[in-house]
């Protein structure tokens, strides 16, 4: 009953007609995030894209200038001073072979997968079960790569990965609600202007549609799309 209470006084905070400047729309959604824990803002972007055709996916990663406010767990395979430089880094589970086994019996206790080159060999094996759950080390994505330190630290301060579903959504969690509207705005903008200048060869016409923010537990509301990106230029 007390759910229930709690989204009628937020739907009635919201005008589902109205679309949003992005500063109200942070707000809203922030004044509606009134759950027993700290909820999740999150976005959703419908872009003018067939993610089907090859010239037309949308896939990348974003640093968020204020985190995320997730807890992230690493995993990295590397070796020797790689190795080393990664536990360093803040890296959670670090390994080769004995990581690729331990993968293999069932023990995924991370969220961010992180290799070196040379690991390639092992981690390739791997990619039936790391695929699926969308943890495949890609250097398009700077997953691969000798730069463990910069990777590991990326990963455990903020960065995003965004891919285009089939039907051309993107979403992502871009913050908590107990940020402050400023940093939470901030993220937005960095998420949105990444998603801008991923955009592929080929899409035709518009290109950022539809854009809309909620908490976890509150009710989406439409974002002014032409507002957002002129805000990105600023």
């Amino acid at each position: 009953m007390a759910i229930g209470k709690r989204l009628k006084k937020a739907n009635a905070n919201v005008d589902r007609n109205k679309f949003y400047a992005i500063g109200e729309a942070v707000a809203t959604v922030k004044g509606n995030a009134t759950a027993k824990f700290d909820e999740t803002v999150e976005i959703a972007m419908n872009l003018g894209i067939d993610p089907r055709h090859a010239d037309q996916q949308v896939r990348g990663m974003v640093v968020l200038p204020n985190g995320t406010g997730k807890t992230v767990r690493v995993a990295v395979f590397a070796r020797a001073a790689k190795a080393e430089e990664a536990k360093a880094a803040g890296a959670d589970l670090v390994g080769a072979d004995d990581l690729a086994e331990q993968i293999l019996a069932g023990n995924m206790d991370f969220d961010r997968c992180i290799a070196t080159p040379d690991m390639m060999g092992v981690v390739g094996k791997l990619g039936k079960v790391l695929g699926p759950r969308g943890l495949m080390p890609n250097p398009k994505l700077g997953t691969v790569t000798p730069n463990v330190t910069e990777a590991v630290k990326a990963a455990k301060g903020g960065s995003v990965e965004f891919r285009a579903e089939k039907t051309g959504i993107i979403h992502a969690g871009v913050g908590k609600a107990s940020f402050t509207a400023e940093a939470l705005e901030q993220n937005v903008k960095a998420f949105v202007a990444a998603i801008n200048r991923a955009k592929p060869t080929g899409a035709k016409g518009t290109y950022i549609e539809k854009v809309s923010l909620s908490s976890s537990m509150g009710p989406g509301l439409k974002v002014d799309v032409a507002d957002l990106v002129a805000s990105l230029q600023g």
